[in-house]
């Protein structure tokens, strides 16, 4: 039974990226082995990182600009560290929209002075700041591009003379961007590429031997490149699958393509949010995400009445982070729009019954 999966991540993949990745999990390739069991070693499992290395920079337009890509081990919350212990010599300059932003401020103060630049916390981070002040003495300007819990996205880039670095865990690969304005970016996986365990990060080869202290090994970006994401084991697995989706991506018209998409399925059920009088929408409408939609009963004692709904249609993961309530509908870029329109359906028979 097909279910329409609208989980915050791990979220939902390509069906012949699943096929594909379970097929190598069997034999990779008709060379005998599993995927799972080749040495990272091997010129099969060297071909494939170097393979994602470079689809990443070719997708994100930056192939031949100066930048390298790595897949490495464990998840964005590792990079929160990592930024500020190869980026932050002195200070550095941070904006708090949420949760992930939060956390990555707490760990750079580990390291160097951090200024909050600007902050929404004050209306449970349902907006994106703006209209703040950028220091020229920064070492960096760190954003979150995408709110997963509270659905907002920046919709522009900051303007800024210092290094900028981005949290694009939950909208990489989503749409196209100006990705050249960002000196470091990074991404956890389990969003909008593969499974969980495996993160990615694209970085100016500038951007090395930026700090006077000493970095240990594992944290150390310039040492990770030179040894091409292999300085120890890498997720084997993982960085197969996120392959068999940076080629999905690829093969359907690239983050152009892939942005239209995400464009029409956001307006889809923004719109039904915005029509149907028994919901409200948590974001600000010019912060709105195009990959995380939140969204509230206006009574919500008619939970026991929607919820049935659209569980009896196969809808899973909707129900909001705990800390907004209500409901999150992921639209990643291999949810369809046929799923969105499930979901829309049960809010309009809602309507209809309640």
């Amino acid at each position: 039974m097909n279910k329409h999966n609208f989980s915050a991540g791990p979220a939902i993949l390509p069906k012949e990226v699943i096929d594909g990745a379970s097929k190598a999990v069997q034999e990779l390739d008709n060379i005998g082995l599993s995927l799972i069991e080749i040495s990272h070693r091997s010129a099969e499992f060297k071909s494939i990182m170097e393979e994602a290395c470079t689809l990443s920079l070719k997708l994100l337009g930056l192939q031949g600009k100066g930048y390298q890509a790595m897949y490495l081990q464990g998840g964005a919350s590792m990079q929160f560290l990592m930024t500020a212990y190869n980026l932050l010599e002195k200070k550095a300059g941070y904006v708090n929209s949420g949760t992930w932003s939060s956390k990555a401020i707490k760990e750079a103060k580990l390291l160097g002075e951090v200024l909050e630049l600007a902050s929404s916390k004050d209306q449970n981070f349902n907006y994106i700041p703006k209209d703040y002040a950028i220091p020229n003495d920064l070492d960096y300007l760190h954003i979150t591009t995408n709110n997963t819990i509270y659905g907002t996205q920046f919709q522009f880039i900051p303007e800024t003379d210092v290094p900028l670095i981005a949290d694009m865990s939950s909208d990489i690969f989503s749409r196209p961007f100006d990705y050249s304005k960002f000196d470091m970016f990074y991404a956890g996986a389990q969003k909008n590429m593969g499974p969980s365990g495996v993160t990615l990060v694209v970085i100016k080869e500038s951007s090395f031997n930026k700090v006077s202290r000493v970095i240990p090994s594992m944290l150390n970006y310039e040492l990770q490149s030179n040894a091409g994401s292999m300085f120890n084991t890498p997720p084997v697995f993982a960085v197969y699958t996120v392959l068999l989706n940076l080629r999905w991506i690829d093969k359907n018209g690239g983050l152009e393509r892939i942005g239209s998409q995400n464009i029409k399925k956001a307006a889809l059920i923004y719109d039904e949010i915005d029509r149907n009088p028994l919901f409200e929408g948590f974001a600000n409408i010019e912060d709105r995400s195009n990959m995380n939609a939140t969204f509230n009963l206006k009574d919500e004692s008619h939970a026991e009445l929607f919820d049935p709904l659209w569980n009896q249609a196969n809808i899973v993961g909707l129900k909001g982070h705990r800390s907004v309530g209500g409901y999150r509908a992921s639209i990643y870029n291999a949810l369809p729009i046929q799923s969105i329109q499930v979901l829309v359906d049960r809010m309009q028979e809602f309507e209809r019954i309640a």
